[in-house]
């Protein structure tokens, strides 16, 4: 079994997906990094240069590849969410679970947003893009979790693993 975590930058993918990892004995995969690996440039350089298509593209493509995967915790990029096949690739080998950070919380975690390499800055604020990728993250979410800004990475892994696992483990 795998879990992907999906949310905004910022949401704490990353963060709790190598706690979850670590505790289940997982692999963590973080695509925003196999990305960034692959093209040998950060996220914010390509999308300057080729435009938000272009990662979305290669996001897409990174996730299509984690085929054969197993005992994974996948961590893509908040803009997954704009790609339907690697959404539907996601729910076929993954359960999906949704990081629901105020955006309070994504406002104080990203002070430098326009350099995160995030899918839409240049046409839309910050708070357009949270509220427009909510919906797309509730539709393809088997499991959320709403958080509240402030809790401990240990007490959001337990809760994912009791959601997800309900005795798997």
């Amino acid at each position: 079994m795998n879990i992907t975590l999906i949310g905004m930058a910022g949401a704490g993918k990353s963060t709790v997906g190598r706690v979850l990892a670590k505790r289940l004995d997982y692999t963590f995969i973080d695509v925003d990094r196999l990305i960034t690996e692959n093209i040998g440039m950060p996220l914010q350089t390509l999308i300057d240069n080729e435009g938000d298509s272009a990662l979305i593209r290669l996001e897409e493509e990174a996730i299509l590849k984690l085929g054969q995967v197993d005992n994974c915790i996948i961590s893509p990029g908040g803009s997954v969410v704009y790609s339907e096949k690697a959404m539907e690739h996601l729910k076929k080998i993954s359960k999906i679970v949704f990081l629901d950070a105020p955006f309070r919380s994504i406002i104080r975690r990203l002070p430098n947003a326009r350099k995160r390499g995030i899918v839409g800055l240049r046409d839309r604020s910050l708070k357009e893009l949270f509220e427009e990728r909510m919906t797309l993250y509730r539709k393809y979410a088997d499991f959320s979790i709403k958080l509240k800004g402030k809790e401990n990475i240990n007490e959001i892994a337990e809760k994912i693993i009791e959601l997800v696992c309900k005795g798997k483990v």
